[in-house]
């Protein structure tokens, strides 16, 4: 043992007793904390005991010298806002540990990275090193929106009990503010799962947020339709007087500008200020915030008039929310907006795809199984993130749908406290603190894991494999308690998911190869008969399944975290709203080769009367991809075609992709969300339709190619994958030139929910040189681009 080592565990705790709020919460949490790990309720004095083994000293400089006896460390060093000291001190006179705050959250943070540095174990609690650390946060706001709702994946079958328990464990980690819905959003007003009326869970939350001392922020969209309307007026300003008044703390209050709603700029502000009057009614220091958040089919149009709104400097703005559809960079936003309003970061990140920050080239093979909203653990993404922006904003209070963001949120935590903060650090803390001191280092390094299992083609990461068999080792050697731990069994079921699916891949891509190999036979077999073996073939995916051990475990754990925190991840069984909420066990046996497109072309070959007729929809099959000899045929989702793209900026300098193509996913395409009969016009959905490349607003998607015949004229035809959703404001015009000065096409109209073909003739002039630059570029209607293939066929 350590010469340094500290045994607390007959500690006794001091403080003082005029302590309160959060002051006072800060002792609660220490000792209840520590007594649910141990077993150990270690006593409380409010003077310092003549004879013990070892103390714990807590409070602020001015409480604690009111603590009779106490003798305070010196120096004590000037300690700036929510920060804290701490001090162990070990002599023949005192064994003690001092935690000194600054203000009543200090004293509440001190205790948590106490807690979090502590070695403990059954009967047993220690301190392994010499402290003598001073901490305060570098940013002003952390928090996190935990909304209560039944789109949300966890959080709605939450009891009051476990929401205090999670913010208190965010508060551990040094979380400020904390973000509440209101009872009425953009959602159904209540879940099979819920154990409480919204309105009450509002009231109840708000005063276990204030316990800790922490802010209360609502999230209020405006969804009432006509707020020029005075009857729609004088309704949702009575809705929102009934919460405001109700509500027994309230410090914030922000307005997204849509996602949803969709006010137009001059009533949105008018609104706004009718809302901060009734706000100060209630709650006259509270502050209210606005985003300039847009989902329409004209973002220039409705920006510049937002920004015309905002340079009026209205006095009832507290500040301005950064996040998803904000179509500006944060350093171009922090120059138009006014100086005298921070500026506010609202950042996704319990989003994987179709969203602000997307997995940088995230294999198909993941998107179409985990789907948009699985399970996450981005450390290293959220670090960079966090650390390119945060010098633009007063700090993060990040939009979350539900517990599998989880680690991301307490990396967003120790970025905010300290930018410099390493993510190993932070995730030994996690790990330590939430599942046990011998799982410290594998639960770090295995959350790391299964990030890097997200790298590259997933063919092609040889690390799945052994991320699952560190996390099969840890479950072996873990204790009960461990095993059981909702944070643990996170990270176990992605390990074995990612490993299932890896083996799955490796499997039905060999399927489809020997599919293939019998509709090459269709001469000798018959056409028919050749497809008849094809289906068969492809069958075996769902008839003769490999690694069901991988899968029951999967849906085992499943069924535990649902259990133990709600957690929603199948629709039938958990009561997830849909799949794409993060029912991703739903979406588990998701095919991953071509077979669903296969077998709409098996159903038109069969449909055709002649063999010769059928042969030639093989054969058209077959050659799907193929742009004939000295032509040229790009999947832009693949690792191969991204040579092709001019990818701009980048994911490390832009990872929001605002300035920048990345790699997309066309899920709903996958989905079932096309008729049958669109499905049959369009000839299957192909899995190159589903990985494509994406642009955003007036971006332009840049490819290049070379070595082209200076004497062959080339018919170019492009895949253009539409929107999510329908309607005019969900098409794309897009405009099609070469080499710069060359019109291919003026417009291109691209609808939502479904694949424009367009062909073009690209004359052999175009490209003298060998050379073809092609630009696509958005020219009005939604916000996005996306172009998933590409052929250039000679012309003869």
């Amino acid at each position: 043992m350590s010469m340094s080592y500290l045994d607390l565990s007959h500690s006794t705790v001091v403080y003082s007793s005029e302590a309160t709020g959060a002051e006072a919460k800060a002792v609660d949490v220490l000792i209840e904390e520590l007594a649910k790990r141990t077993g150990i309720l270690l006593p409380r004095l409010h003077s310092y005991p003549a004879k013990v083994e070892s103390v714990i000293v807590i409070g602020t400089a001015d409480s604690m010298a009111r603590i009779g006896g106490v003798l305070l460390p010196d120096p004590i060093p000037t300690l700036e806002p929510e920060g804290y000291m701490l001090r162990s001190v070990m002599s023949k006179r005192s064994r003690a540990v001092y935690i000194i705050g600054a203000d009543a959250r200090g004293v509440l943070y001190g205790v948590g990275k106490l807690l979090r540095i502590l070695q403990w174990a059954e009967n047993k609690i220690g301190l392994g090193i010499e402290l003598n650390l001073t901490e305060a946060p570098r940013f002003p706001l952390r928090g996190h929106q935990l909304g209560y709702r039944p789109k949300n994946n966890a959080y709605d079958a939450w009891s009051v009990e476990q929401f205090d328990q999670y913010i208190r464990d965010l508060a551990i980690f040094g979380t400020n503010s904390i973000e509440l819905l209101p009872p009425r959003t953009d959602d159904e007003a209540r879940s099979p799962v819920m154990k409480v009326e919204p309105m009450e869970m509002m009231i109840r939350l708000s005063e276990i947020i204030d316990s800790y001392g922490l802010d209360t922020w609502i999230w209020y969209p405006n969804i009432g339709g006509d707020y020029t309307d005075p009857i729609t007026i004088e309704t949702e300003l009575a809705e929102r007087e009934a919460i405001f008044s109700t509500i027994p703390h309230l410090q914030h209050v922000f307005i997204p500008g849509s996602d949803p709603g969709n006010m137009e700029p001059e009533p949105l502000f008018s609104w706004c200020e009718k809302v901060a009057k009734l706000l100060h009614r209630y709650h006259p220091d509270a502050k209210l915030w606005l985003s300039p958040q847009i989902m329409n089919d004209d973002p220039m149009r409705w920006k510049n008039a937002f920004y015309k709104q905002l340079n009026t400097e209205p006095d009832w703005l507290g500040g301005i929310v950064f996040g998803p559809h904000v179509d500006e960079t944060l350093p171009a936003l922090r120059s138009i907006v006014p100086s005298r309003y921070p500026i506010r970061r609202y950042e996704d990140i319990t989003h994987s795809f179709h969203c602000q920050y997307p997995v940088a080239d995230w294999d198909v093979s993941f998107a179409v199984t985990l789907g948009r909203e699985c399970a996450n653990p981005r450390p290293s993404a959220q670090k960079h993130i966090h650390n390119l922006l945060a010098s633009y904003t007063v700090g993060n209070l990040s939009y979350s749908e539900g517990i599998n963001d989880d680690v991301n949120k307490f990396v967003w935590n120790g970025q905010d406290w300290n930018p410099e903060t390493p993510v190993i650090e932070t995730l030994r803390e996690y790990a330590r603190w939430f599942i046990g001191c011998n799982q410290e280092e594998g639960v770090a390094q295995g959350l790391l894991a299964l990030e890097n299992n997200w790298v590259g083609p997933l063919a092609a990461n040889d690390s799945v494999e052994v991320t699952l068999l560190q996390w099969q080792q840890m479950e072996k050697e873990a204790s009960s308690r461990a095993r059981n731990n909702y944070r643990f069994q996170m990270g176990l079921l992605r390990a074995y998911f990612d490993a299932y699916t890896k083996r799955r891949l490796f499997y039905e891509t060999e399927l489809e190869y020997r599919a293939k190999e019998a509709l090459r036979e269709a001469e000798s077999l018959g056409a028919l008969a050749a497809v008849q073996l094809a289906d068969q073939i492809l069958d075996r995916a769902v008839t003769e399944p490999v690694a069901q051990d991988y899968r029951r475990r999967c849906e085992e754990l499943a069924d535990a975290l649902f259990a133990s925190i709600g957690y929603q991840l199948t629709v039938s069984r958990h009561f997830a709203i849909a799949r794409d909420r993060g029912a991703f066990i739903d979406t588990i046996q998701a095919p991953l080769n071509d077979a669903c497109w296969l077998r709409v072309r098996f159903a038109m070959i069969r449909e055709e009367s002649e063999e010769s007729s059928r042969l030639e929809r093989i054969s058209e099959m077959l050659n799907r991809a193929n742009p004939g000899p000295g032509g040229f045929y790009d999947n832009f989702g693949s690792r191969r075609s991204s040579r092709r793209v001019d990818w701009g900026l980048g994911w490390e300098r832009d990872p929001g992709s605002l300035s920048s193509p990345r790699i997309a996913h066309a899920v709903y395409l996958a989905s079932g969300s096309l008729s049958e009969a669109k499905e049959k016009e369009l000839g299957g959905i192909p899995l190159a339709w589903i990985q494509h490349v994406n642009v955003m607003l007036d971006t332009p998607l840049i490819l290049y190619y070379e070595n082209l015949s200076p004497t062959t004229d080339y018919k170019m035809k492009v895949a253009f994958l539409g929107e999510v959703g329908t309607g005019a404001h969900k098409t794309a015009h897009v405009r099609i030139t070469a080499n710069d000065d060359h019109l291919i096409l003026e417009s291109v109209q691209v609808p939502g929910g479904t694949v424009t073909l367009c062909e073009a003739v690209l004359p052999r002039e175009i490209a003298r040189e060998g050379v073809l630059k092609l630009t696509f570029l958005r020219t009005q209607g939604t916000k996005r681009l996306n172009v998933a293939e590409l052929w250039l066929t000679p012309m003869t």
